[in-house]
């Protein structure tokens, strides 16, 4: 566990009372990881494709976990469109595990941080500016391109 203490040469009436708010928030923080841990590691993401004929379930880590297929698919076999239809499900769960897990992660740190984290990072573009894109995207991106 991460531990944050003063040291013991500096007398805390000499700290700024706003740092020492902060580091009390980080300990706080620090003491809650193990139970975000668990939190994160129990998300799932459940989706239904568009015509509700496939379901996708998803881990915490966006893996497929299970899939139910309405066997009416099959009367009229089309691969190709099995195919989008499971990636748009997978998709949609992935995109609901991301949601959850960026939940849990900002309910970890007082707003204070948050305005502090997006006023210094610069702007971001490119691939870099959602890193919370599902790889299905990205994917689909790069074969777009080739």
């Amino acid at each position: 566990m991460v531990e944050f203490s003063a040291s013991s040469e500096v007398s805390s009436q000499a700290v700024n009372p706003v740092f020492q708010d902060m580091l009390e928030q980080l300990r706080k923080t620090a003491r809650s990881i193990p139970e975000t841990q668990r939190r994160m590691m129990a998300v799932t993401g459940v989706a239904w494709s568009p015509d509700r004929m496939v379901k996708a379930v998803v881990g915490p880590r966006g893996q497929l976990v299970d899939l139910e297929i309405d066997p009416r698919v099959f009367r009229r076999p089309d691969a190709a469109q099995l195919r989008a239809t499971i990636l748009a499900a997978s998709t949609a769960a992935v995109g609901e595990v991301t949601a959850r897990m960026r939940e849990i992660m900002e309910e970890q740190f007082p707003p204070e941080f948050a305005e502090l984290r997006d006023g210094l990072l610069p702007e971001r573009t490119g691939a870099a500016a959602n890193p919370y894109r599902p790889d299905a995207e990205i994917y689909a991106e790069r074969k777009e391109q080739r």
